[in-house]
């Protein structure tokens, strides 16, 4: 658990640098120059996703159950996540769902959380679900003071839209069909 929970720490120490002090944020990125800083910040990322995902996979050994959560839930927690995909792809293809969701990442973590919280109720499962759905709420919180970063996307198209919603629900459907087990090693479906 020990690791989970330091790489949960630099994975979200990384992600939330913005949230707690921009202007640092800014400073250390024109000392450094922007590409030394966007590689340092991705290191840390990628140690603390890496971290994340090898203590998960060893805190889900030993389950330690906070709640038993009701076989309904999981079929409410399908139709939470059936928008996480488009919404995914909507934040690189600005459309229609991007300036409605206004941050669309965002979201589709809040919503990704939600449902996992709502299927799960093992303490590793909560430590990490949870978390994202803390980060992501403050995140989407601390928005409201501050300009959101520009993000690479394609350009804006009337089909835009479309591609989101069918590119995000083929994904959805393969994650439902297979996908999920052979990644994460549990299946959606019975």
């Amino acid at each position: 658990m020990l690791m989970f929970v330091i790489g949960l720490l630099l994975f979200f120490a990384a992600h939330s640098v913005s949230i707690i002090d921009e202007e640092w944020r800014n400073r250390m990125a024109a000392r450094l120059g922007e590409p030394l800083w966007q590689g340092l910040y991705s290191l840390v990322s990628l140690a603390g996703l890496a971290l994340i995902i090898w203590g998960y996979a060893m805190a889900r050994q030993v389950a330690l159950p906070l709640y038993a959560p009701p076989v309904w839930t999981r079929h409410v927690a399908l139709l939470v996540m059936l928008p996480v995909f488009p919404l995914l792809i909507a934040t690189y293809f600005p459309g229609r769902i991007q300036h409605a969701a206004r941050h669309p990442m965002l979201l589709a973590v809040l919503l990704w959380a939600v449902a996992h919280l709502l299927a799960n109720g093992n303490l590793a499962d909560v430590v990490l679900f949870g978390s994202f759905l803390t980060w992501a709420a403050v995140d989407r919180l601390s928005l409201i003071r501050r300009t959101p970063r520009p993000q690479p996307m394609l350009p804006a198209w009337k089909l835009n839209d479309l591609i989101a919603v069918a590119g995000g629900t083929g994904i959805y459907l393969a994650f439902l069909f297979g996908l999920h087990q052979w990644l994460i090693g549990v299946p959606v479906l019975p």
